[in-house]
């Protein structure tokens, strides 16, 4: 069709962002003005800024480092203590860099991506801070001096793009960027590897692998563990595909002879394997979403006998697997609740992990994998507030409890079950409820129903405040729908959504939307959807398929024109995904573009699309063009396009409660909340 509204695709023309300007304008005034939404947004912003949540750390050398926004520090401190006094009720945190400070004084509005911490024997001086104008993917890298507590002058420095430094030693760094024509792939992303050394121009630092303007990244890394170091490259391909590289002399090039769907991961000796497909090798069939080991050496040297450390079924998936120095510890979902396994390095017997829920999720993460036996253990889920607990595997003690987050909205009288629909094909799809017990089955409830539905990510019960104070202790109903093209259980449940089989995230979700009408909690009219990203892509099919099952849809961050997703942006990396709509895959994927399957002369029910003008991931043209489509039309469209933010919509805390509670307003407006 002829696009009427490319000229949206200018992301920072002066009309585009004047039409911009003049929708966020509407969406004030209509949203915004009303005294509820202050309220709204001022209880969420208590929630992001309150001194009361558990500041996540990592350990280096003797302190824990934690990067921290709160009412008083808008872009945020990266700071520091010790392990002792991160134990006590009251951490003494030492600050190390202060965003707020450093932008004033650069006049940048810049956003915190993370730092990395050069690894010695006794000290840990150097690091490299990546920081992002206004939140975008595109990054600089910055050398910073940890006892001086500022940049290095002369140190290195990566101009802004999309790409990744590495430390190999004090004075060398593998680098992925953006040097000049010819240096990025099609989809944005590094397509050389190079190692740098300290003084020598970017430009000229020899490259150790080229990679092809197909593939979607190329990066190398170095392995700091002593008595292991090694250096690597890995070659993505595509989502899903990936090639990895061992380095040797020369930087010779040596593949890790496994599956290129397959996910290898190297610690000390050891290589586990992570498969998505199913492989035969070594005379033995081995199951896609199994999880593999053997000797690295032995590996290389041809040996194909793995131990098998998980293997899956219908009702259990892998989630993780992360390495203490001499643990592995296993993550599974079952039925999309968490359990979790330790397994001692050599024999991989179980090891004794007691004390651990049997309700809610559960995430592991080593203290210091190269060190340490110790891992960090947050637990959470829809009604109990988040704790983190720590835990030394292989002693068969209990893990002792380090923080509790306070409760921060009122969940008495609210229950949270898991309940399954059955979608289209005779599917049973998970998803979980959260309500009032005392609620009367009248269908009158409101109920906001979120999905994402894509790239195998798994979705699982979370405290979520913001949720508590704007939506389920005012009444409202909240579903949480394991839709197919997650990962829930495993690849084949993401793989059976892939592509030409979209539809049946689409029919999943209309599936749990159906089950919550049929059941007497809600109705069209009183049920709405929430979705972002790939959740947008999700709600934005679900407001052009099934447009008198809604009675209000949220589209955020969305791709939306899938004609044009692979030309925009970092577009050309989700093909995996969706299919390439430039050959005979556009046949089926203009099955599922929002922007062609909408209809002028169809009813709609109220949408709120939001996005950003910093997102360099997924293009704000996608919802630009579908809202002016829809104006056009005379629907009940409403529009906010954060200027900041990036692909999350928010670069500050301010600016993230501004953006929920519109969305809670809009939802609460149009389902009859309140």
């Amino acid at each position: 069709m002829t696009d009427p509204y490319t000229w949206l695709e200018d992301v920072e023309g002066e009309r585009a962002l004047e039409w911009a300007r003049a929708r966020n304008a509407e969406a004030a005034e209509s949203l915004a003005a009303a005294p509820e939404f202050a309220e709204t947004r001022e209880r969420i912003l208590e929630v992001l800024d309150s001194s009361d949540r558990i500041p996540a750390v990592s350990k280096v050398g003797r302190h824990y480092y934690n990067f921290w926004r709160d009412d008083r520090h808008e872009r945020g401190l990266w700071r520091r203590t010790t392990p002792e006094s991160y134990a006590s009720d009251r951490p003494d945190w030492e600050t190390v860099l202060d965003l707020d400070a450093l932008g004033e004084q650069e006049g940048v509005n810049w956003v915190w991506h993370g730092a990395s911490i050069l690894r010695g024997d006794d000290e840990f001086r150097l690091a490299l801070v990546d920081l992002s104008r206004g939140g975008s993917d595109a990054d600089v890298t910055r050398e910073f001096d940890l006892e001086r507590k500022a940049f290095v002058e002369g140190g290195f420095t990566r101009p802004e793009a999309k790409g990744s430094v590495s430390w190999i030693d004090e004075d060398t760094v593998f680098v992925a960027t953006d040097t000049g024509e010819g240096s990025m792939t099609a989809s944005g992303y590094p397509r050389l590897a190079r190692r740098w050394t300290r003084g020598a121009p970017l430009a000229e630092a020899p490259i150790v692998y080229e990679g092809e303007e197909a593939d979607m990244s190329i990066h190398a890394v170095h392995d700091s563990t002593p008595g292991f170091e090694r250096d690597l490259v890995i070659r993505m391909r595509a989502f899903y595909d990936a090639e990895f590289f061992l380095l040797g002399d020369g930087d010779e090039q040596v593949r890790i002879d496994v599956p290129r769907s397959a996910e290898p991961d190297l610690h000390r000796e050891w290589l586990t394997v992570r498969l998505r497909d199913a492989w035969s090798v070594g005379g033995r069939d081995y199951a896609g979403g199994s999880l593999l080991a053997i000797r690295l050496e032995e590996f290389l040297a041809g040996d194909r006998r793995f131990r098998v450390l998980f293997e899956p079924d219908p009702r259990v998936s892998l989630v993780d697997a992360v390495w203490t120095r001499e643990h592995l510890v296993l993550t599974t979902l079952e039925d999309v609740k968490s359990r979790v396994r330790a397994l001692r390095a050599g024999d991989f017997e179980e090891v004794a992990l007691p004390g651990l829920p049997e309700v809610g999720t559960i995430d592991v993460r080593p203290v210091d994998a190269k060190t340490s036996e110790a891992v960090w253990i947050t637990t959470t889920d829809f009604l109990s507030p988040t704790a983190l607990s720590i835990a030394e595997i292989g002693t068969g003690e209990a893990p002792r409890a380090l923080k509790s987050q306070p409760e921060l909205f009122d969940a008495s009288g609210l229950v949270a079950t898991q309940r399954f629909a059955t979608s289209e094909d005779g599917t049973r799809v998970p998803y979980f409820l959260v309500h009032r017990g005392d609620l009367p089955p009248d269908g009158g409830t409101p109920t906001l129903q979120y999905a994402y539905g894509g790239f195998e990510i798994s979705l699982t019960p979370e405290y979520n405040a913001a949720l508590g104070r704007a939506w389920l202790e005012r009444g409202g109903a909240y579903a949480l729908a394991n839709i197919r093209g997650g990962g829930e259980y495993g690849p084949a449940w993401h793989q059976a959504a892939l592509k030409r089989h979209r539809h049946r995230a689409y029919e999943d979700m209309a599936a749990v939307s159906r089950d919550l009408i049929d059941r007497g909690l809600t109705s069209p009219e009183r049920l709405g959807i929430r979705g972002g990203s790939n959740g947008g892509l999700l709600t934005g099919n679900m407001l052009v398929r099934e447009p008198g099952l809604y009675g209000a849809v949220v589209v955020e961050v969305p791709l939306l024109d899938m004609k044009r997703y692979s030309h925009l942006l970092a577009g050309a990396s989700w093909m995996a995904e969706y299919g390439d709509p430039d050959t005979a895959d556009w046949e089926f994927i203009r099955t599922f573009s929002p922007y062609h399957l909408f209809d002028p002369e169809a009813d709609y029910p109220p949408v709120l699309f939001t996005t950003s003008t910093r997102d360099d991931r997924v293009h704000p043209a996608h919802a630009r063009k579908m809202v002016a489509a829809m104006l056009a039309a005379g629907k009940d469209v409403t529009y906010y396009e954060n200027i900041e933010g990036g692909h999350g919509g928010a670069a500050t805390n301010e600016q993230s409660a501004h953006v929920r509670a519109l969305v809670y307003r809009f939802l609460a407006e149009r389902l009859g909340l309140g």
